[in-house]
């Protein structure tokens, strides 16, 4: 994976909130819009929010600006910090839109749940 410093704490965030299948895609060779894709499962819609309110709080802290897209989506929540794309999904979310298929050729880390 790309040694940005921005990544642990992110990671961190998602962890100390129980996220659920946090995986890091390494795009740096893949794609020219984004180095990292985090993706992570809420295993309900309080949670995603949960997960999501604590990852912006993080990237707050850290001084990274983002976007976010989806905030009252159900299915798949994307926080735009540049190089690095935090998802986080709900298992329906997860499984329909199948970033991991779709990113198939890239690196990826699965970190243990």
């Amino acid at each position: 994976m790309p040694g940005d410093e921005s990544l642990n704490p992110v990671i961190k965030a998602l962890q100390d909130k129980l996220a659920e299948e946090i995986t890091l895609i390494d795009l740096s060779k893949e794609s020219s819009f984004a180095d990292t894709f985090i993706l992570a499962t809420g295993n309900s819609e309080v949670h995603m929010r949960t997960l999501l309110d604590n990852v912006s709080e993080t990237l707050d802290r850290i001084g990274s600006n983002y976007r976010i897209e989806g905030e009252n989506s159900p299915k798949w929540i994307l926080l735009d910090a540049g190089n690095m794309v935090i998802n986080i999904f709900s298992r329906e979310g997860r499984n329909f839109y199948r970033l991991e298929s779709i990113w198939a050729n890239a690196e990826t880390t699965r970190l243990d749940d």
